[in-house]
């Protein structure tokens, strides 16, 4: 990814002083929250193997996943 000076400068336009930048609601904070957020539902998304509140095809709910999972008395053989 390529962080562009027009990017760089938009973001800025609004900023006159360095409390704007890194005070307590300044840019720096915002932008820390939005990549710290943005890190934690991709990783979440690769977790659960889909993105936030998107099921994919089949989703495995408690029920569905107990039924999918062989009993112990499949997994036995009996001679």
């Amino acid at each position: 990814m390529t962080v562009t000076n027009e990017l760089i400068d938009s973001l800025l336009a609004d900023y006159k002083k360095p409390e704007d930048l890194i005070g307590e609601n300044g840019l720096l904070k915002l932008l820390t929250k939005k990549l710290v957020e943005r890190a934690l539902q991709a990783g979440m998304a690769e977790h659960l193997g889909h993105a936030k509140n998107n099921t994919g095809a089949n989703p495995a709910t408690p029920a569905t996943a107990r039924a999918r999972k062989p009993s112990r008395a499949t997994l036995v053989s009996c001679p």
